[in-house]
């Protein structure tokens, strides 16, 4: 008697369309942010229980599963601030159409990756 199906549609038979995908890359993002701010926190939390820990948490953050974490942790901020800049276009009534939303898009994630690569690379 009852049929099992959705009520409303579900994600599955949506394609994923560039401006979804920003916005759930720009939530993501956010949220990697704000782990990663804590994570970097420690660093700061440890300096004044003396060198020997100071070193330690250091040590981690210098190995290479530490560098690339940071590196994620960098490409996270310059992605999630490139986007914000997007964002904020859009709240003046600018590129609102289609096809500008597809090319800020693009102009969003190669900034964010050049930004990256900059401060990464410095």
């Amino acid at each position: 008697m009852f049929v099992q199906r959705p009520i409303s549609p579900h994600l599955q038979i949506y394609k994923p369309q560039v401006t979804s995908v920003m916005s759930i890359m720009h939530r993501l993002s956010g949220l990697a942010n704000a782990v990663g701010l804590l994570l970097i926190s420690v660093l700061f939390i440890a300096a004044p229980y003396g060198d020997s820990t100071f070193e330690a948490v250091a040590a981690v953050l210098t190995s290479w599963p530490g560098l690339v974490v940071l590196a994620l942790f960098v490409l996270s901020v310059c992605y999630h601030l490139c986007n914000g800049i997007r964002h904020l276009t859009w709240d003046t009534g600018l590129g609102l159409t289609m096809p500008t939303l597809r090319k800020s898009a693009v102009v969003a994630l190669a900034a964010a990756a050049v930004l990256a690569l900059l401060v990464v690379l410095q």
